[in-house]
């Protein structure tokens, strides 16, 4: 939050560690308020932040869980905005490269309708 982009660069790079080392242990809801600081940065314009920014959400998608970095992800993918659409892209894209298993429990389940019977998931239907 400091107006200072080497101190946000710092703070990122900082949050990607403690993300990465705390990753496993219980500690999800600390890594979600910290997120919640680094998520408005992905909008910077500074290579160096944008890169410390990028390594932050990745630490995040290893110790969250791919799913949660999803549900920041899903807001920006469809924005009107072309600019804010390439950067919501960009972190979807390498959120599907590291886990892109750990993404298909994520994804909604569309139920078929007249025109098309391929979104239905049968096998992912759990009958109890």
């Amino acid at each position: 939050m400091d107006r200072d982009l080497v101190h946000r660069q710092t703070a990122a790079s900082a949050v990607k560690h403690m993300a990465l080392g705390v990753a496993g242990l219980g500690c999800e809801d600390a890594l979600i308020h910290l997120l919640n600081y680094v998520w408005p940065n992905i909008f910077e314009t500074s290579p160096h932040v944008i890169n410390a920014v990028m390594e932050a959400i990745e630490g995040m998608r290893v110790a969250l869980g791919a799913a949660v970095v999803l549900n920041y992800c899903l807001q920006g993918l469809f924005h009107p905005a072309r600019k804010v659409r390439e950067v919501y892209w960009k972190i979807y894209n390498s959120l599907y490269i590291g886990s892109q298993d750990a993404l298909v429990a994520a994804y909604p389940v569309l139920e078929d309708d007249e025109g098309n019977n391929v979104y239905g998931r049968p096998e992912l239907h759990i009958f109890v």
